[in-house]
């Protein structure tokens, strides 16, 4: 790609086990981020219909997947509504940061996108925190290099495991605790889970500063952050909350893959 050629809009979708963003993006500038659950296709398929049109030409649809059927489902009905395939990240398009992982083709894509796109606007050596229905903390090194990091369960996961598990423990919802000490079953799951992940996640981030031997800037993203970092944020633990990273890093992808063409 060269600098006379218009940057290409792009129609960036991130497939996650529990559904599907999408946000039109151009450049640095993101759209309105969108989010449909696994059984809003019908909702999907509307909105690609009213945005698809709205993009100026160069233009491409591109996925990053970590749920098969979910991208299978998205390909099909966007081969239906434009006749159009889409870019995969990982299979049709390479991932744009290098990773020093023992098994780089089985990194969650979603992960190394999350800190593909943190390090481009850091610039530096930087933790990645993504909240979904799995909770990972990765590093990224100096150089830019994906350096891996640890997989949790989610909020909604553990709540649920438990109410499924343990025997009389209600199914809750996921919220920020009204207490302290839990005095019913419902404040004490939220207690427990929502306050025990913040801490395993700051226990994460001191170890990877230990390991890095400075503290890294911190930046978090996923549909939970806000639930579960906001103290943190408020305390200087992390820095930013980003709705969009994993997005930004679908549409750096093809990007970076016009630039080496």
């Amino acid at each position: 790609m060269t600098e006379e050629q218009n940057v290409p809009n792009v129609l960036a979708f991130d497939c996650g086990n529990g559904g599907i963003k999408m946000a039109a993006i151009s450049g640095e500038t993101v759209g309105d981020v969108r989010r449909f659950a696994a059984g809003e296709m019908g909702s999907l398929r509307d909105a690609i219909e009213r945005v698809w049109p709205t993009l100026e030409e160069p233009r491409r649809l591109v996925a990053a997947s970590v749920a098969p059927e979910m991208l299978k489902a998205l390909e099909a009905n966007v081969l239906e509504l434009l006749d159009l395939d889409i870019l995969v990240v990982g299979r049709d398009i390479p991932l744009p940061m290098a990773t020093d992982l023992r098994e780089p083709a089985n990194a969650g894509v979603d992960r190394v996108l999350a800190a593909t796109a943190a390090f481009d606007r850091l610039g530096t050596a930087c933790v990645v925190i993504d909240c979904g229905t799995a909770i990972t903390v990765d590093v990224v090194d100096e150089k830019g290099v994906f350096l891996g990091g640890s997989i949790l369960p989610g909020v909604s996961l553990s709540l649920r495991a438990l109410s499924q598990e343990a025997a009389n423990l209600p199914e809750v919802m996921p919220e920020e605790p009204t207490e302290v000490i839990g005095k019913d079953t419902t404040q004490s799951l939220l207690t427990g889970v929502v306050c025990g992940l913040r801490g395993a996640v700051r226990e994460r981030i001191e170890t990877f500063a230990a390991e890095l031997g400075h503290w890294p800037v911190t930046i978090a993203t996923g549909g939970d952050a806000k639930l579960l970092l906001t103290p943190a944020l408020d305390e200087g633990v992390v820095q930013a909350i980003v709705d969009d990273l994993v997005l930004r890093g679908v549409a750096m992808s093809y990007y970076s893959s016009l630039v080496i063409e």
